[in-house]
């Protein structure tokens, strides 16, 4: 199996109005006292207890590229990792310069993902967004001449006010910069945004599902005619360019989670930081335990979680036989296709499954689809990716 490292990097210049991630605009000050916090307690945790070398390391955020390329870097050289690690860099566009993409690939950074969400002014101003459509092709060839591997871009769709035509146009500008790698979010209105604020005093009209569910077919067609491929709910890739860090997480690889608010699963436990920086910081320098949290599921909910994880992905998951027959009728009603044994059949969804995957995860679960000890996960060799 791999293992995955993710850092937090919490500083944002500018909050948007959809994001309720633990990031802050206003704790730039903490910038480098929190990167010495990261590298001793990657330091005390590889004290504390033997960890694998890490096959994939996620710099994720807030805004990650706001972070000296310094400090970045002396984090990563803090991880021990494996031959042909993944390192993969949140960025937004804005920060992206040619000195800072050389800066990363020094530092043996392969990845950067890039916050596109939308070409379209508009949308991103409704977004909260605030760079300039023309920033991602610049910020894409930028990498490209450092000599980064692989460059991803996301992309959020159903933002009110957003048009079918502006949605297509958006996918035909991330697909003109030439990326690897386009995941497509449907934007989620959550409690304490500004987002959320608006639509609550009627200045903004909720998100429309139905729409939503247009918008990811439109993705999907598109896409898959540029030769992309969905491998994951949300996420499409030339063939071999998958993001290892987040299939990992998808096929329920362990990972290790450094900074505040980071999540790690390590020997079946979840376990989740202090979530503001400051705390995080204080606590590395006092000695104690940066955990505000953490839980082991039993086995009936650690099987359930394996199912519904492994099929969100295009390999699918093998169900328990006693929940055969309903996979069997949801394939008869075009949610799915099956694969393997009738009995204990690999559960694939279909497009139309993808739009219902709640729904049908429920359904198979409350069915008995991931019994405890019964396989639930694909076995993958991860050798295809050219990551």
């Amino acid at each position: 199996m791999g293992f995955g490292v993710y850092v937090h990097v919490p500083f944002c210049a500018h909050r948007c109005d959809y994001c309720d991630f633990a990031a802050w605009a206003d704790r730039g000050h903490l910038m480098t006292a929190y990167a010495d916090a990261c590298r001793a307690e990657i330091a005390r945790r590889r004290a504390q207890r033997p960890l694998p070398a890490a096959t994939s390391v996620f710099f994720g955020g807030g805004t990650p590229s706001l972070l000296p390329p310094d400090r970045l870097a002396a984090i990563l050289d803090a991880i021990e990792t494996a031959p042909g690690v993944e390192v993969t860099v949140e960025c937004n566009p804005e920060t992206v310069t040619p000195w800072l993409m050389e800066a990363y690939a020094a530092a043996g950074v392969t990845r950067v993902s890039l916050g596109m969400q939308s070409s379209r002014p508009g949308v991103l101003a409704r977004l909260g967004r605030r760079h300039d459509p023309a920033s991602v092709p610049a910020a894409v060839r930028a990498a490209r001449a450092a000599g980064i591997a692989r460059v991803n871009l996301d992309l959020i769709y159903g933002t009110p006010g957003e048009s079918a035509g502006d949605w297509v146009a958006s996918l035909r500008a991330a697909l003109a910069t030439g990326p690897d790698h386009l995941s497509a979010y449907a934007l989620s209105i959550e409690p304490g945004t500004a987002l959320w604020r608006r639509v609550r005093a009627g200045l903004m009209p909720p998100v429309d599902p139905d729409v939503q569910a247009v918008r990811y077919e439109v993705a999907d067609d598109t896409l898959t005619d540029a030769g992309f491929r969905w491998y994951e709910l949300s996420s499409w890739a030339r063939p071999g360019a998958e993001c290892r860090h987040n299939l990992g997480t998808w096929l329920g690889e362990p990972y290790l989670g450094i900074g505040c608010a980071a999540h790690s699963y390590l020997d079946g436990r979840r376990s989740w930081n202090l979530r503001r920086p400051e705390d995080y910081i204080a606590a590395v320098s006092a000695g104690a335990s940066t955990e505000a949290g953490g839980v082991v599921p039993d086995r009936r909910a650690a099987a359930e979680e394996r199912f519904a994880l492994a099929l969100r992905t295009r390999w699918g998951a093998v169900c328990a036989p006693a929940a055969a027959g309903e996979a069997h009728r949801l394939a008869e009603a075009g949610l799915c296709t099956l694969a393997g044994t009738p009995d204990a059949p690999t559960v694939i969804l279909t497009r139309r499954g993808r739009l219902l995957a709640t729904d049908v995860t429920a359904r198979l679960c409350l069915a008995g689809a991931a019994a405890p000890g019964h396989p639930s996960a694909p076995r993958l060799a991860l050798d295809h990716l050219d990551c």
